[in-house]
């Protein structure tokens, strides 16, 4: 009948183990806890709990219970130690006489804790071993088949209790890392344009969609005096953070180098057709790309590249002068064509000495210029079908004569028709510039539906800054 009721407040002890490790309370204090119940019930004189360090190969004591101070630092106790590599075999480990047995190393200390028999476990998740619990007693050949099953019940409330308060503090880092993403989120929206500068004779509308909370994308409008505007559009290859924290370095290069040139007086204007060397506009946005090149690849490591459309509007010479480093080509579209404006050469970040072609083109009214990144045609449905270049121009194209909040606003409202609700792996930047008074067609009247939220019916991604 003795036994029987022992048994019960065995089970009964095991039990309130496993509430204990469901229990509010830190780890430190659960394997505190489990080490002193582990005496208790088994009636040893003391237990120690050590946890594994897999860079090290060491056992780091991580709580006891009845064991000295001097005992506990007694030593190094590894992975290599034969008890422990039989424990983490699966092995419980009985050792009748540690005054004896040549398994043992810190005889000494042993002796003078008063130690004689001892058992060993090991604590395992998922059939990895990550510590062990060991028990000690006063006497030889102290431990029995019953001990050995509650030194298993305990070391796997250890190993639960472990595993609980890694994942938790894994929880807590990634919230706390997501809270970050999304500051730094919103930080890097305060670094896009919150709306285009106006200029006369320039319609200009843009916008911008991350795909996570920070991206590598960035546009940025630059004006060097009443008449002449540059416009930046950048893809910093790569995503999340380090993309961003490249993209920011970039755009304040961008910035600190257009700075030096607003002081500077234009010449009579930039001549119209063929490159004129002497061009000002010419001059100064061949030094900036070279300058920019030679900045990206002091920065970028392997792997790392910077593409950039880099251009200047003079809207008193009706002029652009362009240059484009492995960006997607900016557009312009006049009387029902689409030409590529492809000048220019390797992406920024590769090779210091590089060659960059200028590009200038005559402005007319009625053009529409447009920039974009590679994020708008890749766009991709459920089929993982592209958008493409192809029905990006034939949206563009419908609302060409609309203004340029009109023409952005249908881009990326007939990309969301056809891509859904399917999730997007790369940010998109577009921008769109028309020269002139907006003449306005018959597709016009399909902007209505836009300015509601909706083309037939499909949400809008994005609005844009006009």
């Amino acid at each position: 009948m003795r036994s029987v009721k022992r048994q019960i407040e065995m089970d009964e002890q095991i039990y309130q183990l496993s509430t204990l490790v469901a229990g509010e309370f830190s780890l430190q204090e659960v394997l505190d806890k489990l080490a002193e119940a582990a005496v208790k019930i088994i009636g040893a004189k003391a237990c120690s709990i050590r946890l594994l360090n897999e860079e090290t190969n060491d056992l780091k004591m991580r709580s006891t219970y009845g064991l000295s101070e001097a005992y506990r630092s007694k030593g190094v106790v590894t992975k290599d130690d034969p008890v422990i590599k039989a424990a983490f075999g699966g092995e419980a480990v009985l050792i009748d006489d540690m005054r004896a047995d040549d398994r043992i190393r810190f005889k000494e200390a042993t002796n003078r804790e008063g130690l004689v028999s001892q058992l060993t476990v090991a604590m395992q998740f998922r059939n990895r071993s990550i510590g062990v619990l060991r028990l000690y007693s006063p006497k030889p050949r102290d431990f029995t088949a019953a001990d050995i099953s509650v030194a298993r019940a305990v070391a796997s409330q250890c190993a639960v209790a472990i595993t609980n308060a890694k994942l938790y503090r894994e929880a807590i880092e990634a919230q706390r890392f997501a809270e970050q993403m999304r500051l730094a989120g919103l930080i890097q929206r305060r670094m896009i344009p919150e709306k285009p500068p106006q200029m006369a004779g320039l319609d200009i509308a843009a916008t911008y969609i991350p795909c996570f909370d920070v991206g590598g994308d960035f546009y940025d409008f630059l004006p060097l005096d009443q008449n002449r505007l540059v416009i930046t559009i950048a893809d910093v290859i790569g995503k999340g953070m380090p993309a961003a924290i490249m993209m920011s370095w970039f755009r304040g290069a961008v910035q600190a180098y257009t700075e030096t040139c607003r002081c500077v007086t234009p010449e009579a204007g930039t001549t119209v057709g063929e490159l004129d060397g002497g061009s000002k506009d010419a001059l100064r946005t061949r030094n900036a790309i070279e300058n920019f090149n030679k900045l990206a690849c002091m920065e970028c490591r392997e792997g790392e590249f910077v593409t950039l459309s880099y251009a200047t509007i003079d809207a008193a010479a009706r002029t652009m002068t362009y240059c484009n480093c492995g960006h997607e080509p900016a557009l312009l579209l006049r009387d029902g064509q689409a030409h590529e404006l492809a000048k220019g050469g390797l992406v920024l970040g590769v090779d210091p000495h590089a060659a960059y072609e200028i590009g200038t083109v005559e402005l007319r009214d009625s053009d529409c210029l447009l920039f974009y990144t590679d994020g708008l045609v890749d766009a991709m449905d459920f089929n993982s079908e592209l958008w493409g270049r192809e029905r990006m121009l034939e949206a563009t194209m419908r609302f060409v004569d609309c203004p340029a909040d009109h023409v952005v606003r249908n881009v990326l409202a007939y990309r969301r028709r056809f891509a859904g609700l399917a999730r997007q792996v790369d940010d998109t930047s577009i921008i769109a510039v028309k020269v002139g008074k907006s003449r306005g067609n018959e597709a016009c009247g399909d902007c209505m539906a836009v300015e509601c939220g909706s083309v037939s019916g499909e949400e809008v991604e994005g609005r844009p800054h006009a």
